[in-house]
């Protein structure tokens, strides 16, 4: 009996508490330049409607934290290859939605970025790239896909390109500037995937965002990849335990980030200054996700929703409420995911035990 009291507090402890530091400044610092820099670019040519394709491109920055050069460049230079095409892929089908009924369209939306979400996870597990999971190419394929195209497939593709390549030309320079940990240690070799362990990747991601999707499209609320989002950010956690946690802590945070965007879109603001708060919540974020999940997404939440704003201005009301009611939804679908992965699990293990 005491176990549950006892993790109970070990959860409100790490939803509470920060995690040790090491050197979160200079990784934060480079993600930050790798997005101003063509974020700037977009404001000088008068063509911030492209604010979403340098967001997805400059993600590239984020991959491979604290890894040796050539293994930094190596990686990032694949997880810049998967969001460019992730963009790209967004581009097309918004441009043939433009040509579909609304909601043939949403449905197409839905079920490609579920199958991308599902094959993202496999790549990003099979060739150990950190972070895990595939919270960056969904998002990149459905909210792309979610907007009104502002360029051209190909020109959604040279800017998420051309931002991905700064990135990892940046990551190239950030071993010079003390970002590996002293601590730090790769072992590339260490873990290799079975066929029947990628396929159950693939089926949880790409179930868990279609489940979330269809609820949120059900739901009638503007932005269903948002509980898509939601569904697969718990599924990246080492372990059920802390899967479960990271739902939790992602509805708490997503509530409260909701606050720091309300506030921050409670006035009139040009571009320019978005600009501004999106490269500064892009570093604040980069400074926390390490540490406290649920506090990072103070800064996370904004800097989404402000990506948006740029490309594609929504309501503000109505678009702040459906984060959080399309987060919660996602998030339990996640947590269902989880617990039935667990349950069959269980079963299996019993068959085994009992056929043995």
């Amino acid at each position: 009996m005491p176990a549950l009291p006892v993790q109970i507090q070990g959860t409100a402890q790490r939803m509470l508490s920060l995690g040790p530091r090491r050197v979160d400044h200079i990784p934060a610092f480079r993600i930050a330049v790798g997005l101003a820099i063509p974020m700037s670019v977009l404001l000088l040519t008068d063509h911030v409607s492209w604010a979403m394709y340098v967001g997805f491109g400059a993600f590239t920055g984020i991959y491979s934290r604290y890894e040796p050069t050539r293994m930094r460049f190596r990686r990032q230079a694949l997880a810049g290859a998967m969001l460019t095409v992730c963009v790209t892929l967004g581009a097309t089908l918004s441009s043939v939605g433009e040509l579909m009924d609304p909601t043939a369209a949403s449905w197409a939306t839905l079920l490609v970025s579920s199958v991308v979400a599902g094959l993202a996870a496999v790549l990003v597990l099979a060739r150990g790239l950190k972070p895990g999971g595939a919270i960056f190419p969904l998002f990149a394929v459905a909210a792309v896909a979610s907007a009104p195209p502002a360029a051209p497939v190909w020109a959604a593709f040279l800017v998420a390109a051309g931002a991905a390549t700064l990135c990892v030309g940046l990551g190239l320079l950030g071993h010079w500037a003390g970002e590996r940990h002293p601590a730090a240690h790769v072992d590339p070799g260490a873990e290799r995937w079975t066929g029947a362990q990628l396929g159950a990747e693939f089926s949880r991601f790409a179930i868990a965002s279609a489940v979330a999707g269809m609820l949120g499209l059900a739901s009638g609320l503007p932005f269903p990849y948002w509980a898509q989002i939601a569904a697969i950010a718990l599924l990246s956690a080492p372990g059920r335990t802390l899967q479960v946690e990271r739902g939790l802590h992602r509805v708490i945070g997503t509530t409260l980030g909701i606050v720091t965007t309300a506030f921050l879109l409670s006035f009139p603001s040009e571009p320019w200054q978005f600009v501004v708060w999106v490269v500064v919540l892009q570093f604040l974020a980069e400074m926390y996700v390490l540490r406290n999940y649920a506090f990072a997404l103070l800064f996370i939440t904004p800097l989404a929703l402000l990506m948006v704003q740029l490309a594609h201005p929504q309501p503000v009301g109505p678009m702040l409420e459906a984060r959080v009611l399309e987060t919660a939804i996602g998030v339990v679908v996640g947590i269902v995911v989880v617990v039935t992965a667990a349950l069959v699990d269980r079963h299996r293990n019993r068959s085994a035990s009992a056929s043995a």
